[in-house]
């Protein structure tokens, strides 16, 4: 029965902690009191004493303490635990864990940012046969279908971003979307005007007759994925990982602050670690580590290399950098000696990407993470990044314009 007693009267003085402050002067004093009482009881009460106190205290504490109904407390106790789980959640996800979104094509095919693909096109998944939302939800694929009223040009200077010109309540169709004009009619597509452009191949020197299909795919607003920030700081970093860092003190050769023109974290493959010469000769990247004295593949240091060099499923290996963006890597004879506590990174889709070739190397300080898992859209890449093998197609031959650069020759 004492048993019984204290732990009815913890609870009282858990909930006298919790709202005490929420109580008048009169609620307060009349549950010290009780508790006083109680204690009092079980310390010195007769047995009698003490079965009489457990037999009322419940009528007592409800009488003195003010009730809340029912539903009030279901809610309030599972808001408490939500807030409790979330503060969990989001400290995890600060310390360990971290989401980004690929938002360029530099890591093409490997991982994806804003693309465009042609309709039915094998392996992408998105289909006509699917709804909307089943698409957006599944694949983050946004149908994009044009086919001229009229013939004309395009005029460039008209192309501005527009709201979806879809209705909010559709639950389909979100992201950036395109109003531009070919000859005196206004269209609109997803994506930037930029990107717009790039995937209809719009040019205002060319004439787009009637009937002409602009475009006939989907836009994909790219992957997204975990980042592990922890690991790192305890193995390193080796040659093949994809890694996540910030651009903070990178310039282009130009004098451009990357954080500022391009976006704060950057994702590329580390190619070369602290003392490792690098050079290019005819699209293989060939390493020197330090105090060693040959050059050797990079193929023959991690097996995440081989598929670069396939020549399938849209890799092409590397390309040289060319100015005035690029200043490192210009051809087969420019090495370069990567410093202590700095790394060198590169696009897979290097014909396409911004890297070390045009900004040199990224200091330890600026690594956030290595990439750990895609979790959106649910595609090929789904999964541990880096661990699907190419698509079994040459290069080029399923990948519509702007997915990958052409082969090199």
């Amino acid at each position: 029965m004492k048993k019984r007693v204290r732990r009815f009267l913890a609870m009282v003085r858990t909930r006298r902690n919790h709202d005490n402050d929420l109580w008048d002067d009169k609620t307060n004093a009349a549950v010290e009191e009780f508790l006083i009482n109680g204690r009092e009881v079980v310390k010195n009460g007769s047995p009698d004493e003490i079965k009489a106190f457990a037999n009322s205290m419940q009528t007592e504490a409800e009488r003195i303490i003010p009730q809340k109904p029912q539903w009030f407390r279901t809610i309030y106790e599972f808001l408490d635990f939500a807030v409790v789980v979330m503060v969990v959640i989001f400290g995890f996800r600060a310390l360990f864990f971290q989401p980004f979104k690929i938002p360029t094509g530099s890591m093409q095919p490997t991982l994806f940012g804003i693309h465009y693909v042609e309709r039915d096109t094998p392996y992408f998944g998105a289909s006509e046969k699917l709804p909307a939302v089943l698409n957006e939800l599944l694949f983050s694929a946004t149908r994009a279908y044009l086919k001229l009223n009229e013939g004309g040009y395009y005029v460039a200077d008209s192309a501005t971003s527009t709201p979806s010109p879809y209705p909010l309540w559709s639950l389909s169709h979100w992201g950036d979307f395109s109003r531009f004009m070919i000859g005196e009619n206004s269209y609109t597509l997803p994506g930037s005007p930029r990107k717009v452009a790039e995937y209809a191949k719009l040019m205002p020197q060319l004439y787009y007759p009637p009937n002409h299909i602009v475009a006939d795919g989907y836009l994909s607003t790219g992957d997204h994925l975990f980042v592990e920030r922890v690991s790192h700081l305890f193995n390193g970093l080796k040659r093949g990982d994809i890694v996540v860092f910030n651009t903070e003190g990178l310039y282009t050769p130009m004098g451009q602050n990357l954080a500022e023109s391009s976006g704060f974290y950057y994702v590329k493959r580390l190619v070369g670690l602290p003392g490792d010469t690098l050079k290019l000769v005819d699209g293989m990247l060939y390493v020197k580590p330090e105090n060693e004295q040959e050059f050797r593949k990079i193929t023959d240091f991690s097996p995440e290399f081989n598929k670069i060099f396939s020549g399938l499923g849209g890799y092409h290996g590397y390309t040289y950098g060319r100015p005035p963006q690029m200043q490192y890597l210009m051809n087969e004879y420019d090495t370069f000696t990567v410093p202590e506590d700095h790394y060198f990174m590169l696009g897979d889709n290097s014909a396409g990407s911004l890297d070390s070739r045009s900004w040199g190397t990224v200091p330890r300080s600026n690594i956030v993470g290595k990439a750990m898992f895609v979790f959106w859209p649910f595609s090929r890449r789904w999964g541990i990044p880096d661990s699907k093998p190419p698509i079994p197609e040459e290069s080029g031959s399923i990948f519509p314009y702007g997915f990958v650069p052409m082969k090199m020759q």
